[in-house]
């Protein structure tokens, strides 16, 4: 279903829009409107489940086990240990 809608926009996009149109790219303004506001939605909803998975992943990683500041210097310094004897230093 289509509904009519009255949208104000600048000339520069104006002009924009109407050049796709003259260009073939697009069969009408309204065709260039809907394929942004689509474009726009599907960086929306991407963006929102973007945000949801970092969300899930920080409660996941906020349940589980912790490491001591110790504990992980050591690590590290056993892992840059690791590396540089990967590479002969």
């Amino acid at each position: 279903m289509s509904v009519k809608a009255s949208v104000s926009i600048s000339d520069q996009q104006d002009s924009f829009a109407r050049r796709l149109v003259e260009e073939g790219r697009y069969a009408s303004l309204s065709a260039v409107v809907q394929r942004g506001l689509e474009l726009l939605r599907q960086e929306t909803e991407l963006k929102d489940a973007e945000l949801a998975a970092l969300r899930d992943l920080l409660v996941e990683r906020g349940q589980g086990d912790f490491v001591s500041v110790e504990d992980g210097k050591d690590r590290t310094a056993a892992m840059i240990a690791a590396k540089k004897a990967g590479y002969g230093l």
